[in-house]
């Protein structure tokens, strides 16, 4: 219960600051041009709170939180009295008109950069983009456990979140990529890694453990943390906190390997010999495994063990003064820029999966892990969504801020104004995209829910 109370919780408080400055760009814009704003809401539906301001604006929180809108004094919505002609919307230059509907991107892009100069102020923690494991596509490139990545493509990997974003749209594309690398003992090389060599139907969130590529922080040594009672491990003296050296003479570099040699055992020799470490001292110990039948008519062995979950500390912290922060929001900006519209083309292409599109739980539940990991965290998280926001509105569909701005290009071009009968032909076709968006955003999170 407490996980769904702050999921929602951070889910409002970050849909009020990022629905705020978006509305509060068109509204700080077009009041500098001289338009009547009637109302300036954040949320739709019924009003909770409704305040009218010195100035004749209603200023409102509304019941449902998933947005909000600024209302201009407009003929074609009401009745104008002619002494406010000159205050309605509709009859303001297209380029001022083309200004207020950019201002909301804008502001939600100037949001981002804030937060990210934040972030890079306080620091932000993250993991070395060091390697735990290297099988498969990896170590025949030449990586090896223990190796720190540099760059990906050219580009500086500081953190695995850097590295990771840039195999995995390298993954999507199907390409090799080029790594630099840096062993142990610090010696760089460069490698490329064969990414077009990805089995068909990988997924995005698949991609790394595909290619044979596991981060350090996410390599589990092989300490038994459960011996579950009266199993062929519990009888065969095997004790939580036992540290797995060997099974069948076969040495145990982290958990990984376990449950492989256990199968391979299994099958092969009926028994299992485990060479363990427990508090210093050395151990072989014989275990008989269960075998049992699994769906679909296979079986797999069993022995009543599991693994001791550790919490790796983070290694890495960006962190900047406060002009060299600049700089680098900036950079944050431009990457995290590229990689969204990167994914939504792959995506209209087809490369990239539509799974990748996420709705409000999921970021709800994004909202509150960033939070609980800290202030860094949660700066990232806003600058991102904020960005996603301008991106997304910015986008030629009619509704969106992008549509409107099609609109008065079109009026620029022509000398007039789009017909009524076009524009609202136009709204139906946006709002039928937004809800389709939407639904699968939907889909998408009750999937993940689900699976």
């Amino acid at each position: 219960m407490g996980e769904i109370i702050g999921s929602i919780w951070w889910l409002l408080v970050t849909l009020g600051l990022l629905v705020t400055f978006h509305e509060f760009g068109h509204f700080w814009v077009a009041r500098r041009f001289g338009v009547k704003v009637l109302r300036f809401s954040i949320g739709f539906g019924r009003p909770l709170w409704l305040r009218r301001g010195s100035d004749g604006t209603e200023y409102a929180i509304a019941a449902i939180p998933l947005g909000g809108y600024v209302k201009f004094l407009d003929e074609r919505e009401d009745a104008v009295a002619p002494e406010e002609r000159p205050l309605a919307f509709n009859n303001k230059p297209v380029l001022q008109r083309m200004a207020i509907a950019a201002a909301g991107p804008a502001a939600n892009l100037l949001f981002a950069l804030v937060a990210f100069w934040a972030m890079y102020l306080v620091g932000k923690q993250d993991f070395e983009p060091r390697i735990g494991r290297a099988e498969g596509i990896a170590a025949e490139a030449g990586l090896r456990a223990g190796d720190r990545l540099l760059s990906v493509d050219g580009q500086p990997v500081p953190t695995w979140t850097h590295a990771a974003l840039r195999l995995v749209t390298a993954g999507v594309d199907r390409r090799p990529v080029r790594v630099e690398a840096q062993d142990q003992e610090g010696q760089a090389r460069t490698l490329v890694l064969d990414l077009a060599r990805l089995p068909e139907g990988t997924r995005e969130a698949g991609m790394l453990h595909a290619a044979g590529l596991t981060p350090r922080h996410l390599v589990l040594p092989a300490v038994l943390g459960t011996v579950v009672a009266d199993s062929p491990a519990a009888r065969a003296g095997l004790r939580e906190g036992d540290r797995i050296l060997a099974i069948n003479e076969t040495a145990v570099a982290d958990w990984n390997d376990v449950p492989v040699l256990i199968q391979q055992g299994g099958e092969t020799q009926g028994e299992l010999r485990f060479t363990v470490d427990r508090g210093g001292e050395r151990l072989r110990l014989r275990v008989e495994p269960e075998r049992e039948t699994v769906e679909g008519g296979g079986t797999r062995f069993k022995v009543g063990i599991g693994v001791k979950r550790e919490i790796y500390n983070y290694d890495a912290l960006l962190r900047y003064g406060p002009l060299e922060a600049i700089a680098a929001s900036g950079h944050e900006a431009w990457t995290m820029t590229g990689a969204t519209l990167g994914m939504l083309w792959r995506m209209v292409v087809g490369r990239a999966s539509l799974e990748n599109l996420s709705g409000p739980i999921s970021i709800s539940q994004y909202a509150h892990a960033s939070a609980r990991s800290g202030l860094g965290h949660f700066l990232w998280f806003l600058g991102v969504i904020s960005l996603s926001l301008c991106i997304i509105n910015l986008l030629p569909i009619p509704i969106l801020d992008g549509g409107h701005l099609l609109y008065y290009l079109i009026e620029l071009v022509k000398g007039s104004p789009l017909s009524e009968r076009a524009m609202i032909a136009g709204q139906y076709i946006g709002l039928a995209a937004l809800v389709g968006l939407m639904g699968l955003a939907f889909y998408n999170d009750i999937a993940r829910l689900v699976s």
